[in-house]
């Protein structure tokens, strides 16, 4: 089986597997999630949620935000870990979003990737959920599912599985493909323990199963 056609197997079967396929930071408005994704960095997204809403009762909009001392966003998001750098770039952030874009994110990868604590797994998971464009994000569970699964072999760097992704994954399925590999990752095919292969989903045409 080619990895093209193994490609659509695998999105098909998380499709009937994981039919609502979704974000699971939460987050009602762009710039909400663009908070949240830089706080997500090396902690979970349930702990996120959580922190971000004693942030935004205090500061309910970007211009609130903006105008936030940093060591008054650092007190709030710290449990969140990697206090300082968060807060700063958030600061920074919200800023840019203030004076250069009317409050508004920007719907452009490039522009994305200039903003403070932005980089190519935030601003595609942007792109996809928020403005609905093709975007692969490639996060741990991402990274780790895909080399088991076999479509790109002995691969760790997150742009290099994104660019084989891009060559695989029809662009339309790509963002709610990789938040089904995170239900998948966290439920299923796990880091910390061994993997359930025997209740996977993919078990018929995953590598490492074979």
């Amino acid at each position: 089986m080619t990895k093209e056609k193994l490609a659509l197997e695998i999105v098909e079967l998380l499709k009937k597997e994981y039919p609502e396929a979704g974000c699971t930071l939460d987050y009602n408005e762009a710039w909400k999630l663009l908070v949240s994704v830089r706080l997500a960095a090396q902690c979970t997204d349930a702990r996120v949620n959580v922190v971000v809403q004693d942030l935004y009762a205090e500061y309910p909009d970007v211009d609130a935000l903006a105008a936030a001392d940093v060591a008054e966003i650092e007190r709030i998001v710290k449990p969140c870990g990697l206090g300082h750098s968060k807060a700063r770039d958030i600061s920074a952030c919200m800023k840019i979003l203030k004076e250069e874009y009317g409050g508004r994110v920007p719907d452009d990868f490039d522009t994305l990737l200039k903003l403070p604590g932005v980089g190519r797994k935030s601003a595609n998971l942007i792109m996809g959920d928020v403005f609905g464009k093709p975007a692969i994000v490639t996060d741990t569970h991402c990274i780790r599912l895909v080399n088991r699964m076999g479509l790109v072999e002995d691969i760790r760097e997150p742009k290099k599985v994104e660019m084989a992704l891009w060559k695989l994954i029809p662009p339309e399925e790509g963002s709610d493909f990789c938040h089904r590999l995170v239900m998948h990752g966290r439920e299923v095919c796990t880091a910390r323990t061994k993997p359930y292969c025997e209740r996977c989903c993919l078990k018929e045409v995953c590598k490492k199963r074979l």
